[in-house]
């Protein structure tokens, strides 16, 4: 990188050296035809430092992959196992993604610049390595969308199309290629520990452990390193499994692999936002039993961090681990009255969980669309959109009555006809314009449009 085109409070890293040797293999990008550059996220940039880079160098770092100076020298695909859809799967890593870059934020907390669409590594097994340029936009809506509903959530940096024509069974083919970059708390999944453990290899589950520690909570190891490591993972997974709910986000595949150790929320493939509280809504075709369905994802999730307790078994006795685990539901019902509040605008007080139940009775009962409900009950009270004055919201009614409103300042976004949404036809309609037309513009408009929705909501609610 031009030292020119450095900002000052560029900060690199190459903690994950930690964890070597047998964590990671050093691979090379594949050499793509074109790099058009589609999407920067200059937001996300500015927090790291390398918003000042013009485009040409933006190309050469992001679709080329020079080294960043002073991080990485060589992208390193890093090794992990994971269950899949309750399956265990001793072949899998990254596939066809590295990990290219570390560097801390003006606060110091360690960041990753991770790939989607790269090349081929060792773990590609028999795919290309590639991602569609369709994958690409979806995984800017998602991260948008979500980071502005208050969602724990990775960071799009940089979309570049690739100019390679790409077969998939699941959309038009050929369809057009790209290489995503996204920037994230952490590389580290629930599945790097099980792949240590199924090789017994106790000294890297220990690096593993106390790398998490020190350099994503900030905390030094104590006696029990391991539960300690557990514990932070419920509290924050539990919030992240809540953050899921109230957005009306479907994740689609909460495999342990997908799971981060930081509970960030990542990796968006066959992702939906459901209009209304169902359930039994799905987003991936081929979750045929429903496993990571809407209702399902806290049990999903939880599933999931058993997994990592599992894991560090070796380490440590069951007892302090289970624990551990035990206080995952009350955290998650302490999650949903923290996050439904945050997004109703209200500060929580009296019976929250008995104001959240007939909430989800009156959508389900009324047809209520999720955004539409917290778009007119901001601040507490109904706004003259939708009519709320029937039997199925007697409940809600009495329930949010005299519930002081959060005190935020008012938004020119709540005067909005409708709420700011994110469903399944919209996004194939902002695909279709790229597709049909090489028209960017509506995928512009609505990240804007989100954004402006999430000033309007403010900063969500932090884990306690």
């Amino acid at each position: 990188m031009d030292k020119s085109s450095q900002a000052s409070r560029y900060n690199p890293a190459k903690e994950i050296f930690a964890l070597q040797p047998d964590f990671a293999d050093e691979v090379a990008a594949a050499n793509f035809p074109q790099t058009i550059l589609r999407y920067r996220n200059d937001r996300a940039a500015a927090s790291v430092g390398l918003d000042r880079l013009s485009d040409e160098e933006w190309l050469r770092h992001f679709g080329r992959f020079e080294p960043l100076s002073g991080s990485l020298p060589q992208p390193l695909a890093l090794r992990y196992h994971g269950h899949q859809f309750r399956v265990y799967n001793p072949d899998i890593g990254d596939g066809r993604g590295f990990l290219f870059a570390q560097l801390r934020d003006e606060a110091g907390r360690l960041l990753d610049l991770g790939t989607k669409g790269s090349g081929q590594t060792p773990y590609s097994r028999f795919g290309d390595g590639r991602l569609t340029l369709k994958g690409g936009v979806r995984e800017i809506l998602a991260t948008e969308m979500l980071d502005a509903l208050g969602v724990n959530t990775s960071k799009t940096f940089s979309l570049i199309e690739t100019g390679e024509a790409l077969e998939r069974h699941d959309e038009p083919s050929p369809t057009r290629s790209a290489v995503m970059v996204r920037l994230s708390h952490s590389h580290i999944r629930i599945g790097s520990f099980q792949r240590a453990a199924y090789f017994d290899d106790k000294p890297l589950l220990e690096r593993l452990t106390n790398y998490a520690l020190r350099n994503l909570y900030n905390e030094e190891p104590g006696n029990n390193a391991p539960a300690q490591l557990l514990g932070r993972v419920v509290e924050r997974t539990a919030d992240l499994a809540a953050s899921y709910m109230v957005a009306g986000f479907v994740h689609g595949v909460l495999n342990s692999d997908n799971i981060n150790v930081t509970g960030e929320s990542f990796d968006y493939g066959p992702w939906r936002f459901t209009p209304y509280w169902e359930p039994g809504f799905t987003a991936a075709y081929f979750d045929h039993a429903g496993l990571y369905a809407f209702g399902r994802q806290a049990e999903a999730i939880h599933w999931d961090v058993a997994q990592l307790a599992v894991s560090l078994r070796p380490l440590v006795e069951a007892e302090p681990l289970i624990e551990q685990l035990e206080r995952f539901p009350e955290l998650f019902g302490g999650a949903m009255a923290r996050r439904f509040c945050w997004r109703l605008g209200v500060v929580p007080s009296g019976d929250v969980n008995s104001m959240i139940e007939a909430a989800v009775k009156g959508m389900a009962a009324s047809k209520t669309q999720i955004d539409r409900f917290f778009h007119d009950w901001r601040g507490g009270e109904p706004r003259e959109r939708t009519d709320y004055s029937g039997e199925a919201w007697a409940p809600f009614r009495e329930a949010v009555a005299g519930i002081e409103p959060s005190g935020r300042k008012e938004h020119a976004y709540w005067s909005d006809a409708a709420p700011c949404s994110m469903h399944i036809d919209e996004v194939e309609s902002i695909w279709s314009a790229i597709a049909e037309r090489d028209d960017w513009s509506p995928l512009q408009e609505k990240v804007a449009a989100i954004r402006r929705m999430g000033e309007a909501l403010g900063r969500g609610p932090e884990v306690p």
